[in-house]
């Protein structure tokens, strides 16, 4: 593995219950986590108070946030807005209780079966009011490309990038949503590499859209984790594994066991062996 990056990751993958969330990452060394789902609800459904006794544990435990993987953007472009807009300051509170920057968020959900372009404009004005507060508050938003949002592919993501980017506005790196999406990684890799500043680890086939260990699909995973070594990339690695349902997990039952899904901890474990035997080749 290289310097200068940390590993971290969506620990609820491996439990709903933060204490088995935190046994799960120490178990395998990462001392970082993406925090989003909490004993059964989203950490941003939460009040300070409950907050604050999450933090407690997590520096009892030698846990870091990494981000908060908010839901902030993720509605539709349709919905009303300012209730959501109270949702996010909530969520900023909570990203400074947790003595994180960083925001994980989205571009809004676009009317299925429509143009997007007609939309493009609401998306700005709305993201705008999520930038100006991140400056105001010293918080960063970093976008996911997601299916079905403004930004899900590289040429809408470029384009939030050019009107927003900057201190409190940068990108993340999604393999798998963009193989969902028909986007070919290289090529999405190449227009937003000035841009990025957190990778999702989580790949995926072409054909269907399954999501697969890291290197196993047509991510490019390999190829653009060799770039961004490179290029000095630093920061954070966030598993993200989705793998629950893998149906490869069969084959590698021992002993002709047959699991047809896998356990929270078994899926994450799985993603970041993955990640490792991927690092440990560059």
């Amino acid at each position: 593995m290289w310097e200068n990056i940390k590993i971290t990751g969506f620990a609820d993958e491996i439990d709903g219950d933060l204490g088995i969330q935190i046994q799960g990452l120490k178990k395998l060394g990462i001392h970082h986590m993406e925090m989003r789902g909490v004993n059964g609800k989203g950490l941003v459904e939460y009040p300070l108070s409950q907050v604050k006794e999450f933090k407690k544990e997590l520096d009892y435990n030698g846990i870091s946030i990494s981000a908060l993987g908010s839901p902030i953007g993720k509605i539709k472009i349709t919905d009303a807005f300012e209730p959501h807009m109270e949702l996010y300051k909530h969520t900023v509170e909570i990203a400074h209780e947790m003595e994180t920057p960083n925001i994980r968020m989205f571009s809004f959900f676009m009317p299925e079966g429509e143009a997007y372009t007609p939309y493009r404009g609401k998306v700005m004005e709305q993201l705008s009011q999520f930038v100006d507060y991140a400056k105001v508050s010293d918080i960063i938003l970093l976008h996911e490309n997601e299916k079905g949002i403004y930004g899900d592919v590289a040429d809408r993501c470029l384009d939030l990038m050019k009107e927003f980017y900057g201190d409190h506005f940068k990108a993340v790196f999604d393999f798998a949503n963009f193989v969902q999406c028909k986007q070919d990684t290289n090529q999405a890799y190449e227009m937003l590499k000035p841009y990025i500043a957190y990778i999702h680890i989580k790949d995926a086939i072409w054909a269907d859209g399954t999501v697969v260990p890291a290197g196993k699909g047509d991510g490019n995973v390999d190829k653009i984790l060799s770039i961004l070594k490179d290029s000095g990339y630093h920061g954070f690695l966030s598993l993200e594994p989705h793998l629950s349902d893998f149906a490869g997990f069969e084959a590698l039952e021992q002993q002709g066991e047959k699991k047809k899904k896998m356990s929270g901890e078994e899926s994450f474990t799985m993603a970041y062996e993955a990640l490792r035997t991927i690092l440990e080749k560059l």
